[in-house]
């Protein structure tokens, strides 16, 4: 069964363009090649909540256990801790459509 990874935090203001920089050419590439796909990350414009919402899915929760227990998983989640507060993460069932 699907597995998706759910991902909350807000951006440092003064690390903004860097974190963008990382982001876009390590975070989103580094995911990917742990086999963590359709990666989305939304912008929250609204409400009391985190920044930003990220997700990415693996076919199985094996597969998802085996990505976040790897060295590459803790290098790329300590560089965007980096740039970021209040950072969390949960991993759930993937189904279609939009999940929180």
């Amino acid at each position: 069964m699907a597995t998706k990874l759910l991902m909350r935090w807000n951006i440092r203001p003064e690390t903004e363009s860097e974190y963008y920089e990382f982001l876009v050419h390590e975070f989103m590439p580094g995911m990917n090649k742990l086999g963590i796909t359709d990666i989305q990350v939304w912008y929250t414009t609204y409400g009391d909540c985190e920044q930003k919402l990220a997700s990415g899915v693996t076919p199985s929760m094996d597969k998802m256990n085996a990505a976040l227990r790897s060295s590459s998983w803790d290098k790329l989640r300590e560089k965007l801790q980096t740039y970021v507060t209040d950072f969390d993460l949960k991993i759930i069932s993937g189904t279609r459509g939009f999940q929180i």
